[in-house]
């Protein structure tokens, strides 16, 4: 009978768009190819967890490990930096909640992992 093994998953390497076509892009282009990329490797791991055998704690021990929600975090903390960087008034209200609802959700994300 062959073992089967208790880990998540092991990925070697994942080829993004980016690298296929590195220095073709220009500007917010990347975020079309990084954000499906970044989507799917979730998923991935999504469906790790689903064929997995592994109980709850060890998924959230291997996400905190892993830093997942740091990563997250960091993309809403880099959203509302850009929302600020791009503003012509810095003390424009709905300019501000725009920035100030993404460092939200970051905290909301690193909030949520220490719940688990």
């Amino acid at each position: 009978m062959e073992q089967q093994s208790k880990a998540l998953a092991r990925i070697g390497n994942i080829e993004t768009g980016v690298e296929r076509t590195a220095g073709t892009t220009a500007g917010g282009e990347d975020l079309a190819v990084l954000a499906p990329a970044a989507a799917a490797a979730l998923n991935l791991l999504a469906d790790a967890v689903r064929r997995g055998g592994t109980d709850h704690d060890d998924i959230v021990q291997a996400l905190k490990a892993a830093r997942v929600h740091e990563a997250f975090a960091a993309v809403f903390d880099a959203a509302s930096e850009r929302v600020m960087d791009a503003a012509d008034d810095p003390y424009d209200f709905d300019v501000r909640l725009h920035a100030d609802n993404l460092a939200g959700a970051a905290g909301d994300v690193r909030r949520a992992f220490e719940w688990l």
